[in-house]
């Protein structure tokens, strides 16, 4: 069975759209039709693809919101997928780059959804936020992420309540997923790390699009998780008790 989607005449925004699960999230709606903006700090390495226009912006920066927002004379979508962080245990890596993190994603979606709100409202479209496994579990290493993860998802329940029904808003929960930096954040074994998801394999950018193009897609469903994460990440515990121990 196959699921298509019309977005012709509409126009999506895709934070941090360049590359990895953006660039799979920017494709997908261009592909079904839309017209489709994407915006980084940095310009993409190939020039987008047809239908998707580059926008230089940091959505840290409330000016930069504006000016990139104000740019735009209809929006039917916002898929805030902007984020990420490098390894930071707490207690080494500085307040700043804590409080980075932390901006980027968690006030920068608050920013951008803020700013598009009224354009929203008129087109009685929706918010999709790129959320994370890590903002449902614990997160070593990257508990700054981890914490502004689960306020995201805070924050897209929230204003599902208070900007229904105008605006819908939901979230897309991912959880292990092949990009083209999977290397740096799993090791060089990807093997070894998608045999830890039920599924068998890790999300690649094209799940996380599907999930994005139905949330957007005009309907009921407003402050959902959809967890795309392959029925999730089998605990170590759980093979020490499938395979116990043997005494010599």
């Amino acid at each position: 069975m196959t699921v298509t989607y019309d977005y012709t005449d509409r126009t999506v925004l895709v934070t941090g759209g360049t590359k990895g699960i953006g660039a799979g999230i920017a494709a997908a709606f261009a592909a079904a039709g839309a017209r489709v903006v994407v915006c980084a700090r940095t310009p993409p390495p190939t020039v987008p693809g047809p239908g998707v226009g580059f926008v230089r912006a940091d959505v840290r920066d409330p000016a930069d919101v504006e000016r990139l927002l104000s740019g735009l004379d209809r929006l039917d979508v916002v898929v805030n997928n902007a984020g990420g962080s490098p390894y930071a245990p707490l207690a080494d890596a500085s307040p700043r780059l804590h409080a980075r993190i932390v901006e980027l994603n968690l006030v920068a979606p608050l920013l951008v959804s803020r700013q598009a709100y009224p354009l929203l409202r008129a087109a009685a479209g929706a918010i999709v936020m790129i959320g994370s496994a890590s903002g449902a579990r614990p997160s070593p290493g990257t508990s700054a992420y981890g914490a502004a993860k689960a306020g995201l998802h805070h924050l897209a329940r929230c204003l599902a309540a208070e900007w229904a029904p105008e605006v819908r808003v939901n979230t897309v929960v991912v959880g292990l997923a092949a990009t083209e930096n999977a290397a740096a954040h799993y090791g060089p074994d990807p093997a070894a790390v998608a045999a830890t998801v039920p599924a068998g394999r890790m999300a690649t950018p094209a799940d996380v699009a599907a999930a994005c193009l139905w949330l957007a897609a005009p309907g009921y469903v407003t402050g959902a998780e959809v967890h795309v994460h392959g029925g999730g990440e089998t605990p170590a515990w759980s093979r020490l008790v499938a395979h116990p121990p043997r005494n010599p």
